[in-house]
């Protein structure tokens, strides 16, 4: 036997010393992208153009649509942490003792969220078929909340009249303030949630109580 003859070549499928550093830098670029992601839809809204995301995340066009190939797909990844903590937000709501109490909370919690993020808003309002794992979380948000309305209305202290869907436009309305600092921004949600909190009222045992102060907002 030829001397070397029995040394084994290497596979054709062994990994090249190269990959591990070009999947280094994917994760690095996908995690550019959502960064950049998030930080233009948290202040512009979801119609911030794809080429914008991809200059702030300071990669190409190309490279932000191998790692999300539609903007839905980018959008509810993005939003994923979102969809999640609205999720246990009305099952903390669930769980309390009074309905009423529940109810608020989500009012309250979700005002608060979508004053901290512009886009959560429209992200929420938004059907995404495609993305199943958002489409799961929304559709228990919905129900829950559904429950909670039921359950508030039984006690006779929300107002009979109110629907499951007045949660999207007071949602809506929330995200037209404009105010000058996130601050600002959070305190007018405040108020804001206080106001209709008193107009979802059946009853008149709450009518006194104080509202937030009022938040210096941008002209």
């Amino acid at each position: 036997m030829p001397a070397g003859s029995s040394r084994m070549k290497p596979s054709s499928a062994a990994v090249s010393p190269r990959e591990p550093g070009r999947r280094a830098d994917a994760r690095h670029n996908r995690g550019r992208i959502l960064e950049a992601g998030r930080a233009l839809f948290a202040a512009r809204g979801l119609d911030v153009p794809m080429a914008a995301v991809a200059r702030r995340a300071g990669v190409g066009v190309a490279t932000l649509y191998r790692h999300f190939p539609t903007r839905e797909a980018l959008i509810t990844t993005v939003f994923a942490d979102q969809i999640t903590a609205c999720t246990t937000v009305v099952d903390d709501a669930l769980a309390e003792p009074d309905p009423w109490d529940g109810f608020r909370l989500v009012i309250e919690k979700m005002c608060v969220m979508n004053a901290l993020d512009r886009g959560f808003s429209a992200a929420f309002l938004t059907a995404f078929p495609d993305a199943t794992d958002f489409e799961r979380e929304h559709v228990r948000v919905e129900r829950g909340f559904a429950t909670l309305v039921q359950r508030a209305k039984d006690t006779g202290r929300l107002r009979a009249d109110f629907e499951r869907s007045d949660l999207s436009l007071l949602l809506m309305a929330n995200n037209g303030i404009t105010a000058g600092s996130t601050e600002a921004a959070v305190a007018a949600s405040r108020r804001l949630a206080a106001l209709l909190l008193h107009s979802f009222r059946a009853d008149l045992t709450d009518r006194t109580a104080p509202l937030p102060p009022p938040a210096r907002l941008a002209p």
